[in-house]
């Protein structure tokens, strides 16, 4: 089983608990205005490689990450574009005894049955979801990604409903998703789900803004500059108030 992978980082300590083997996979449905990984977005591109590959490669590095309480997570891109791959990667890690984590937009989240079939699999040798919840309002969603955010907010109850546990992830953009009206609505929103053991404001920043130009791509929030902590610790408790987490 092959898989379209992007990059690998073999010391990631922001993508999970303790030290992590971080994929970046190949593809992704979202433009996000402020995504550092544009690179990522062509589907069907990337490095092909297999299962096997990145398990010989894992076991090399399992010592400092077992030793740190770490793991695997596989990240984007979008995963679960290629959910038969991570779904095969993973059983292989559980024969390890290795952690697993998805990082998640929920993009391509569908009630397809094929794949929801896939989805569940996938989902029995997944330990932890790192969802990334970019807006609740629907029409200042797709101004930022270029996509509605009905079937995210669908993916985020589904992973509440079978209990699936997940770290909340939110981008603090200044006039874009920082409103007080939008974190008070995403966080009740939020309150609503029963699998939140964390919650986590990103603050924008712009260490992606070469890859677009890179790209040849003009990047939108050039005039847009990074939160305070004041903002990020404003924003974190409102987005927390409803939930066991403040």
């Amino acid at each position: 089983m092959n898989g379209n992978i992007h990059s690998i980082e073999t010391f990631g300590t922001v993508d999970g608990p303790g030290i992590r083997y971080v994929i970046f996979t190949q593809g992704c449905l979202l433009r996000c205005q402020f995504c550092h990984n544009a690179d990522t977005w062509e589907i069907g591109t990337g490095k092909q490689m297999a299962v096997s590959e990145i398990i010989d490669d894992l076991k090399s590095y399992l010592p400092f990450i077992e030793a740190s309480g770490g793991g695997i997570t596989v990240s984007g891109g979008e995963p679960l574009l290629q959910i038969p791959f991570i779904t095969e990667l993973f059983k292989e890690c559980k024969k390890l005894g290795v952690h697993t984590a998805i990082d998640s937009s929920g993009g391509c989240y569908s009630s397809a049955p094929v794949f929801q079939e896939q989805l569940a699999e996938l989902l029995r040798y997944t330990d932890l979801v790192l969802l990334d919840l970019k807006h609740i309002n629907r029409k200042k969603h797709i101004k930022l990604t270029g996509m509605a955010n009905e079937h995210i907010l669908d993916f985020a109850r589904y992973l509440s409903q079978h209990n699936v546990p997940v770290w909340i992830r939110h981008v603090l953009v200044p006039g874009v998703t920082n409103e007080i009206d939008d974190l008070t609505e995403l966080g009740a929103f939020i309150g609503t789900l029963e699998n939140v053991r964390k919650l986590e404001v990103l603050p924008y920043h712009k260490l992606g803004v070469y890859k677009w130009e890179a790209l040849g791509l003009e990047y939108p929030l050039n005039d847009v500059e990074p939160p305070s902590d004041d903002e990020v610790e404003r924003a974190y408790r409102l987005l927390t108030a409803k939930t066991a987490l403040k």
